[in-house]
């Protein structure tokens, strides 16, 4: 059942002419990870900034654990951290100081700060030597880390990170959005991530929204869009056969008779099929009985990349037209 946390209702933004943000509706459920995918300029960071209260839109409502972002800024800010693309910290302090000045900041009693710093920064993985290291010493993974224990020290329902992943090295990256997906499941946090990094956002979101020129594009899991975006040519099946095969060959028209099955094109060993839906085994056994000897055979169902691509490159083209 929908339990939104998380409602932006008509967000508009604009500056002068120019509309950054453009009739956004959206909501987020509880406990969900979010991913606003879209290129730099898409207008994702000045949306965040409307939810924060950091700044007013032109027109629409952003709600956000029940309070009107707009009218009611510190209670947003109360329940929900938010780490930009880049984080700043004291470089004469260690990561504890900045983590328990953090912690006093956000009223957090200073009995308490100490013991709650420590557990946060263990609970993202920053080890004990790391803990009392200055932060002018940190290389770019181990500073989103302590950012994301800055965000989780005030015990938010929702975390807010714009492109988090920036500027740290593969390795890092997938340490990095694991401990994001454990938090999210343990926690029962509520995560909005902003990226333009496709991949990143198809491993960790249980739902995307594609956001390009200011408009929300699309949203929904990754089998929905796909199914929805490519109804016409959801499957595509490569066979490869010992025999070369100029197309079109003599069963070309048979291939194209069975069910579903939408176009088919050859060239040399490989022979691509595509249809509506997954009928590999129909595929493989005409050409076993038509005694082709078949040495592979791949199938490819359509991904995040081909659903951002395809929505991308339609919407630009409407622009042009325009």
């Amino acid at each position: 059942m929908d339990n939104p946390i998380i409602k932006l209702e008509g967000l508009t933004k604009c500056y002068g002419a120019f509309k950054a943000v453009n009739g956004l509706d959206l909501s987020i459920n509880k406990g969900e990870i979010f991913g606003l995918l879209g290129p730099n300029g898409a207008g994702k960071t000045t949306t965040i900034l409307m939810m924060m209260g950091l700044t007013e839109p032109t027109e629409g409502k952003a709600h956000v654990c029940g309070f009107n972002a707009t009218n009611d800024p510190i209670s947003v800010k109360r329940l929900v951290g938010y780490m930009p693309d880049s984080v700043g910290f004291y470089d004469n302090m260690t990561a504890l100081e900045n983590l328990m000045y953090i912690g006093e900041l956000n009223g957090i009693p200073r009995d308490e700060v100490k013991g709650r710093a420590l557990e946060t920064m263990e609970m993202v993985g920053l080890e004990e030597e790391a803990i009392h290291k200055k932060t002018a010493a940190y290389s770019r993974g181990m500073k989103q880390r302590l950012g994301l224990a800055e965000v989780l020290i005030k015990q938010p329902q929702v975390i807010i990170l714009d492109e988090p992943t920036l500027g740290i090295d593969p390795s890092g990256v997938k340490e990095f959005l694991q401990l994001i997906m454990k938090l999210s499941r343990e926690k029962g946090l509520t995560v909005l991530l902003s990226s333009h990094h496709l991949h990143q956002v198809q491993q960790v979101c249980d739902r995307v929204g594609i956001f390009v020129k200011g408009e929300l594009l699309v949203e929904g899991n990754i089998d929905t869009l796909s199914k929805r975006l490519f109804e016409e040519k959801t499957y595509e099946v490569n066979i490869t056969i010992e025999d070369d095969v100029k197309f079109p060959w003599k069963d070309e028209e048979e291939v194209l008779k069975l069910d579903f099955v939408q176009h088919v094109s050859a060239k040399g060993q490989n022979i691509a099929i595509s249809s509506s839906r997954d009928v590999t085994p129909d595929i493989v056994r005409f050409f076993v009985e038509k005694e082709y000897r078949v040495n592979g055979v791949q199938k490819k169902s359509y991904g995040l990349e081909d659903i951002y691509q395809k929505y991308f490159d339609s919407n630009l083209k409407k622009q042009i037209d325009q």
